[in-house]
């Protein structure tokens, strides 16, 4: 994967808080080679500050994670963006990954993934469906058929609207996500020798 692909912007991001700190973080994670998925905050533990990156790649070790949390946490002790105590957790994205650039909807085209709106399109914000690729900035997602055994249906959601969009753990994601590893493995292994 080439410079274009660890350039590549998020197209669904953080609000508030969460944008803050993404704006913070994101230069020392690019610096680094790595791209920025996600910034959460959350209650557990207190308040754990949860950051999602990855090798352009899409690989992520646990050296990865505690190269990119040494690295941030000075940043965020700097410009003290949360106002209280908080825990830092660096993590890869994982196999049920949010997708937040354009190129993941094509890179992971024919898996199951959720994807919820950020307003009603037909009345309704949440859909659950097969990835159907997309067209230009409007993502395919083929439903599955009703109960009453109508053909599946394939809707168009607009990407500006998608609030959250994230794989759903299957086998069949499992499978490819193992391959992916065990080739990545021996590309390096190969590289190393």
């Amino acid at each position: 994967m080439g410079e274009s692909e660890n350039a590549e912007a998020r197209v669904i991001t953080e609000t508030g808080l969460e944008a803050r700190i993404a704006r913070i973080v994101e230069p020392a994670i690019v610096g680094l080679g790595y791209r920025l998925v996600r910034v959460k905050l959350s209650a557990l533990n207190g308040m754990t500050l949860q950051i999602m990156a990855e090798r352009p790649d899409g690989t992520m070790s646990v050296d990865d994670c505690e190269v990119l949390s040494r690295a941030l946490s000075p940043a965020l002790d700097v410009e003290d963006p949360i106002d209280h105590e908080y825990n830092l957790e660096v993590s890869s994205p994982g196999i049920d990954r949010p997708l937040v650039r354009l190129g993941d909807f094509d890179r992971w085209s024919g898996h199951r993934a959720k994807i919820e709106l950020v307003r009603p399109i037909d009345g309704r914000k949440r859909f659950r469906g097969t990835l159907a690729g997309r067209d230009g900035d409007v993502v395919r997602l083929t439903l599955e058929a009703s109960a009453k055994g109508g053909e599946p249906e394939v809707v168009s959601l607009p990407v500006n609207e998608i609030d959250e969009a994230r794989l759903v753990l299957t086998d069949a994601l499992i499978r490819e996500t193992l391959r992916k590893e065990k080739r990545k493995a021996r590309e390096h292994n190969l590289a190393g020798a």
